[in-house]
């Protein structure tokens, strides 16, 4: 498989997963994945459509202030959740103190850089606790059984103002029969 790096995993909608309650017990319901890595080891990413009822402060202090609204900490994945991941926008082709560019405009921030540093380079901040991940073979394994949908990011993705609707934005920009996935009913069996 080509590497996916740089590439959106949009999760294929599920039957039986149709209450808000399970929705937040699958943390890939509906989910739009940004890949951070891929190689033959493995892969992770962020997804990037999942809030949480928490302010950036009460985790990073500081950071607050700096970061795309919604102002909030966003779930990155089942992994880790104890560990914050800080995706940035960058203008520019140049690294700054405290980030390292990933691919195109995206970049990690160093989380213990100060933000006063880290701010003026970059166009664009938001917080993840936790992150996806896979070990080798294992997201092709669920690419190849239908589970997940590979597509083009876009610039906007992970900054999106709208996260709740990222997913269906996502499918409507697609050619072909994807773009119908995005009116797909949350419980089929209401429909």
């Amino acid at each position: 498989m080509d590497d996916l790096t740089g590439r959106l995993l949009i999760a294929s909608p599920r039957e039986g997963i149709g209450s808000e309650e399970d929705a937040e017990v699958d943390v890939f319901d509906r989910s739009v994945v940004l890949v951070l890595h891929h190689d033959d080891d493995g892969a992770h990413g962020l997804v990037l459509n999942r809030p949480l009822a928490a302010d950036v402060d009460s985790v990073l202090p500081g950071w607050q202030e700096h970061v795309n609204a919604p102002p909030l900490i966003f779930q990155g994945g089942p992994v880790s959740m104890d560990t914050a991941l800080g995706l940035v926008r960058m203008p520019g082709t140049t690294e700054s103190v405290g980030i390292k560019r990933l691919f195109g405009a995206v970049g990690l921030v160093d989380l213990d850089a100060p933000p006063l540093v880290v701010v003026p380079e970059v166009a664009g901040i938001r917080i993840f606790a936790g992150y996806a991940g896979w070990s080798g073979g294992q997201l092709e394994g669920e690419i190849d059984m239908g589970s997940w949908f590979v597509v083009d990011a876009e610039a906007e993705d992970a900054f999106t103002l709208q996260p709740g609707d990222l997913w269906a934005s996502v499918l409507r920009r697609q050619r072909g029969t994807l773009r119908f996935l995005a009116s797909y009913p949350a419980d089929p069996s209401l429909n």
